[in-house]
């Protein structure tokens, strides 16, 4: 019986990439099999989509807005046959590629539902959440599509890849319910080339069972070493998370694969999403390496696409052995452009994540954590009469791991100015002072400080106030968190400290109960938005969750509270700052001189 495969891409790309990625369909291998097109333009501004469909009675172009209704809330099921899929019947056997509305001599496309921009540049690619929901539901758009029209497999594949002649059908042949092919991207441009799939959790990239936590960084470096190598080796292994180049059965697609967020689960990304429920559904994920593809996740990565497109055209056509499930069978293809590496290689990190963000050099590797130039790290204050307070010990410590500093004074009537100055010396320091001080309103000031910031090019930007440490610990650890080319935020819980060793704990005072974030990647381009109030604003533009953001166990002290003149110098502040609390609790205002808080003592370390 000759196996009905549904090839199928959401489409947002320029044109130049595009051209590539539909080149190589034309040249895939579907000898015994039934191939099918199925694509989403997602508003693209070139009719590449349409000459591609151009004469075929095998290809559909479904059109946001047009074809189907959009949705960026993916807690909302793609609707059935009828309703999510287009008035026009999608039967892919006798419909015209293109419906009768479209112009074969214009763009495809018409305008989908209005969402952030999808922006990349040549260093990398950035996701905002509505954008990541958005992909799956077209995603699950496909899947009600393969899975009503009765197809063996479901082919996802991103448009920016250039897919191997023998991918398809040697990942038919492995019978998986999912498999992926494995390819190879440098995230960031200092990175190695790192691999779509992952062992556990956002992006783990090393085996560990749950008794065996906590691993030494030894370990940790050894065992993803290990998974690195084995990726770089032709095989077929199970993994815990896949995505990009994904064959779906038809089984699969009948047990309720999905890419629908997951409500109480945090991880981004709806591979994340798919992955944990398909194995939750009883399927298995396998990653395979003997086709690995070509990922052009930048335009000036065409000039080493020619270079892989000669190595496949000089490939003998495999024989039938060779589309078995043998993990020893061999491609002369290499699997790994930038990566030399061998089973004894050593990896050297700081933490868990760090291996993603190594250069190997003569099969050891090492992490750029302490390289200026590499994951920059600038520490930015906003100041106001500080030098009686923890300024000198604030800085003390930050120049421990910082590579500059933004600081904007606002006005000091001491010598907060000349303590900044030489607790930084050495470092790249800006410093402006204001002539006049302008705390009452606040907002103004935080974007002041944000547009300096701006101005210097930063990387990763660290907002500390004055009164405000991590713990001892986070000095070694923190540069490391610098490496995950996934994460564009961190979050950390920050501790009211009362006095020097105890924090405030109770229905008013349970800030480290929450994460917040405290460190962030500058990424050009991104449309920062702040929240337009006097007082309370916050540290960074509102919307910076909408990018990628994880959670870090290091914790901050603040010791803003810790002295009973400074709370009650911060009570008189906000009296008369804001003394009808319209942006703060009018109880928790007066809670500040409590004579008997609740107190907890602190442990370092844990």
């Amino acid at each position: 019986m000759t196996l009905r495969i549904l090839l199928a891409s959401p489409v947002k790309q320029t044109e130049m990439i595009l051209s590539q990625f539909l080149e190589s369909l034309e040249f895939l291998n579907s000898k015994d099999l039934e191939l099918d097109f199925a694509f989403i333009d997602d508003g693209n501004d070139h009719n590449l989509l349409t000459h591609f469909a151009q004469g075929k009675t095998n290809t559909r172009i479904f059109r946001p807005g047009h074809d189907f209704s959009v949705s960026t809330d993916s807690s909302v099921n793609p609707p059935g046959p009828g309703q999510t899929l287009p008035l026009v019947s999608p039967s892919l056997d006798h419909v015209s590629p293109v419906t009768s509305s479209e112009n074969l001599d214009g763009p495809t496309s018409s305008p989908s539902e209005p969402s952030s921009p999808y922006l990349r540049d040549e260093r990398t690619h950035y996701w905002q959440e509505d954008l990541v929901w958005k992909v799956a539901f077209y995603k699950d758009f496909l899947i009600e599509l393969a899975r009503t029209k009765g197809y063996d497999y479901l082919f996802l594949v991103d448009s920016d890849l250039y897919l191997h002649p023998q991918t398809l059908r040697h990942l038919v042949s492995l019978a998986k319910d999912i498999v992926s092919e494995v390819f190879w991207t440098q995230w960031n441009p200092e990175l190695i080339s790192l691999p779509q799939v992952w062992v556990s959790d956002q992006y783990t990239l090393y085996q560990a069972a749950r008794d065996e936590y906590p691993l030494s960084e030894a370990e940790i470096a050894q065992r993803t070493s290990h998974f690195i190598a084995m990726l770089s080796q032709p095989g077929t292994y199970k993994v815990g998370g896949l995505g990009a180049c994904t064959l779906i059965s038809k089984q699969a697609l009948s047990r309720g694969v999905s890419f629908k967020k997951i409500y109480n689960l945090t991880f981004s990304g709806e591979d994340r999403h798919f992955c944990i429920r398909a194995a939750a559904l009883g399927l298995e994920l396998y990653a395979d390496t003997h086709f690995p593809p070509f990922h052009i996740y930048r335009e000036s990565e065409l000039t080493a696409l020619e270079d892989y497109k000669k190595q496949i055209l000089n490939q003998e056509p495999p024989s039938a052995t060779d589309t078995d499930t043998d993990t020893d069978a061999r491609s002369d293809l290499k699997l790994n452009p930038s990566l030399n590496i061998n089973s004894n290689a050593k990896i050297s990190t700081r933490t868990n994540t760090a291996a993603s963000a190594n250069t190997i050099t003569s099969g050891h590797v090492e992490t750029q954590a302490s390289n200026p130039d590499k994951n920059r790290l600038t520490l930015v204050m906003l100041l106001r009469n500080e030098s009686d307070r923890y300024l000198d010990k604030v800085l003390e410590q930050a120049r421990q791991y910082i590579d500059a500093a933004v600081i904007l004074d606002d006005a000091s009537e001491d010598n907060t100015v000349e303590i900044c100055r030489r607790e930084l010396a050495g470092l790249p320091l800006t410093l402006f002072s204001n002539p006049e001080p302008g705390f009452g309103n606040e907002v103004n000031l935080r974007k002041q400080l944000w547009t300096m910031v701006s101005e210097t090019s930063p990387q990763w930007i660290l907002i500390l106030d004055a009164d405000e440490m991590f713990e001892e610990r986070a000095t070694a650890l923190l540069r490391g968190l610098l490496t995950d080319p996934e994460a564009y935020f961190y979050s950390f819980r920050l501790y009211d400290m009362w006095s020097e060793n105890a924090y405030r704990e109770d229905a008013y005072w349970n800030a480290h109960q929450t994460y917040r974030p405290f460190l962030v990647r500058y990424v050009p381009g991104f449309p920062y938005r702040w929240l337009e109030i006097p007082q309370h604003c916050g540290r960074f533009p509102r919307n910076i969750t909408e990018l990628k953001g994880k959670q870090s166990d290091l914790r901050i002290k603040h010791f803003g509270w810790q002295k009973p003149l400074d709370r009650l110098r911060k009570y008189e502040r906000y009296q008369k700052l804001d003394p009808g609390a319209v942006y703060g609790l009018a109880a928790q205002y007066e809670s500040i001189l409590d004579p008997r808080p609740h107190l907890v003592l602190w442990q370092e370390g844990i």
